[in-house]
């Protein structure tokens, strides 16, 4: 991962982190170029999911089933099977 410094655009080194919360932390970063050398903290933050992990579709998915009657749950169970 690559952080610039704000200041004067030239890269920065995150010499550690603290963190917040599994989806957000705070970097701590000093600038490379010795003539700028502004240190600064910067956030790093979870924002969305583009595809979702197999093990969220796979709870997903148990949770469907456990909405549904237990004709409904056969009759997928049936296709899953012929579809194997």
């Amino acid at each position: 991962m690559q952080v610039n410094c704000s200041e004067c655009g030239n890269k920065a080194i995150i010499t550690s982190r603290q963190v917040l919360d599994p989806k957000l932390a705070n970097l701590y970063c000093v600038c490379k170029n010795a003539e700028c050398g502004h240190s600064f903290v910067m956030n790093l933050a979870f924002s969305h999911t583009l595809s979702p992990s197999s093990f969220q579709a796979k709870k997903m998915m148990v949770e469907m089933l456990r909405g549904m009657g237990q004709a409904e749950q056969l009759e997928l169970l049936a296709q899953a099977r012929s579809n194997a």
